[in-house]
C-alpha cells in the first residue's frame, strides 16, 4: 500500500501542472477564437448593402467623400455682339469721303425694303452725297439670323426697284466680284443701266448701294472705302 502512494501523488501532480498551463493559455487570449472569427461580420455589418450614405441614422460616412466640382456660370446673354465675332453697321457721318445726307438730301422714309427684322439686327439707311450728280443710297443690315447673300438679294432687288421708280432704265447686267477690302467677305457689283449696283456680304451684314451714273469698277473702289466706315 505504501509502494503505491509515490505513484498517485506524481499522477496528481502531474494533472496539476497540466491544469495550469492550461489556465496560463486561456489567460494570453481572453476572447478566445471566437472574437477572430467575429470581426469580419462587425465590419460587414457596418455598410449594408442598399442603404444609401445620406441614411437618417445620423452617422458620418467613414470613406473619403469626393468634392463636388463646381460648376462653371454661363456666358452672359447681354455681351456686346462684338464679342461673338460679330460685326455691326453705324450710320456713318462720312463714308468712303462722301458726307451724310442732312436737309432735303436727308431720307424721310425708308426707300428699300429690309426683309424681316429681328431684336438686335440694325437698319442702316442713308443718302451720300457726292459734289456732283445724285446722292449715292446705302442700305445695309447685321445680325442677320439667314444667311447673309439670302439678305443680300433682297436688298438687291429692292434697290432695283427704288431705281425704276427714280426713272432708271435697263435691265441688270451680270454681277462680278471686286476685291472686298480688309473686312473680307464677298463684294461685287453689276451695271443697271447707267447706274451701277454693289453688295458686300459677311458672317453677319449684307448691305447694298446705288451708284448714279457710275461704271462699275469705279463704284466698287468707292464701295470698299465706304463699308471701312460703315462696319465695325
Amino acid at each position: 500500500m505504501t509502494g503505491r502512494q509515490p505513484l498517485a501523488a506524481r499522477a496528481l501532480f502531474t494533472a496539476a501542472a497540466v491544469l495550469t498551463a492550461t489556465l496560463a493559455l486561456t489567460a494570453c487570449d481572453p476572447e478566445g477564437t471566437d472574437g477572430d472569427a467575429a470581426a469580419p461580420a462587425a465590419a460587414s455589418s457596418g455598410s449594408t448593402a442598399g442603404t444609401p450614405s445620406g441614411s437618417s441614422s445620423g452617422k458620418p460616412a467613414t470613406g473619403t467623400a469626393k468634392p463636388t466640382p463646381i460648376a462653371t456660370p454661363p456666358a452672359s446673354s447681354g455681351a456686346p455682339a462684338a464679342a461673338d465675332g460679330k460685326r455691326r453697321l453705324t450710320e456713318a457721318r462720312t463714308a468712303g469721303g462722301l458726307l451724310r445726307g442732312t436737309g432735303e438730301a436727308q431720307l424721310s422714309d425708308v426707300p428699300v425694303d429690309p426683309g424681316e427684322m429681328r431684336e438686335g439686327m440694325t437698319l442702316v439707311e442713308t443718302n451720300y452725297q457726292r459734289q456732283k450728280g445724285r446722292p449715292v443710297l446705302f442700305a445695309g443690315v447685321d445680325n442677320v439670323p439667314e444667311e447673309p447673300s439670302k439678305r443680300r438679294e433682297h436688298l438687291w432687288r429692292g434697290l432695283i426697284d427704288y431705281a425704276a421708280g427714280q426713272g432708271g432704265t435697263g435691265s441688270p447686267g451680270a454681277s462680278v466680284a471686286y476685291p472686298a477690302g480688309p473686312l473680307g467677305g464677298n463684294l461685287e457689283c453689276f451695271p443697271l443701266g447707267s447706274d451701277a449696283l454693289c453688295g458686300w456680304v459677311d458672317s453677319s451684314t449684307a448691305a447694298v448701294a446705288l451708284f448714279p451714273a457710275t461704271a462699275p469698277t469705279d463704284a466698287a473702289k468707292l464701295f470698299a472705302a465706304m463699308r471701312a466706315d460703315l462696319e465695325h
